[in-house]
């Protein structure tokens, strides 16, 4: 990206962007519910109506970002939180919203 910005900026916006969907959020919600174990993108197909494809295209937006993390285990792809980039996600997000709202 462009030198003028911060890592710190540079990151809240790769987070932002993949927030910037709603079937993405829905994942993340559905992802982030089930924190104890991991799910098969073909769980996630039969709760969210979109084709498979536009939801490999969301998990691997989600993905690049780093707030969800898969494990291949042919045929099958299974994902959960990153723990460790949603809570800077969490934190990241929280301090710009105050930062700006004061």
């Amino acid at each position: 990206m462009n030198k003028n910005y911060t890592d710190e900026q540079e990151q809240i916006a790769r987070f932002a962007k993949a927030l910037s969907h709603p079937a993405r959020i829905f994942i993340l919600n559905y992802l982030s519910i089930n924190t104890d174990k991991c799910c098969y993108s073909g769980d996630m197909a039969e709760e969210l109506p979109i084709a498979r494809s536009t939801l490999s295209e969301h998990l691997k937006e989600l993905k690049n970002a780093g707030l969800i993390q898969g494990e291949i285990n042919p045929p099958y792809i299974k994902y959960c939180i990153n723990k460790t980039n949603w809570e800077q996600a969490e934190i990241l997000l929280t301090q710009f919203f105050n930062k700006n709202h004061q």
